[in-house]
């Protein structure tokens, strides 16, 4: 059990948990909800874990997990607000998210920004 505390306490340094909180008051319980569910992830075991419909060697996911950072949860927290599409699994929509994010940042926030700058909006 204690490791499942001294894994949510490095968890948290890394997302940088209370500069998130600040950042997003009024995002409390999302941010509460991803960061468990990244604590989650990390101390389960087991030898597999399902990310968008493939199995993924765990200790793979668990090492992306313990890499997040605060971006990486914000990016999730952006995906979470402009979805307008029904989610049927939202534990698989995040761990999906989460576990894309590292890779699949820098191009979502490209898009946007070509998308403002080219798709004809002021």
């Amino acid at each position: 059990m204690q490791s499942i505390y001294d894994y949510r306490d490095l968890i948290y340094e890394n997302i940088e948990y209370d500069l998130l909180k600040e950042r997003f008051p009024f995002d409390g319980d999302t941010l509460d909800e991803i960061a468990e569910l990244i604590v989650e992830i990390v101390c389960a075991k087991r030898k597999s874990t399902r990310i968008a419909g493939s199995d993924f060697p765990h200790e793979v996911v668990r090492s992306r997990f313990l890499k997040l950072q605060s971006e990486h949860i914000q990016f999730a927290m952006d995906c979470m607000k402009e979805n307008t599409t029904k989610i049927r699994n939202i534990k698989q929509y995040l761990l999906t998210v989460l576990y894309n994010a590292p890779t699949t940042i820098s191009n979502y926030y490209s898009a946007l920004v070509n998308h403002d700058m080219y798709g004809g909006n002021p």
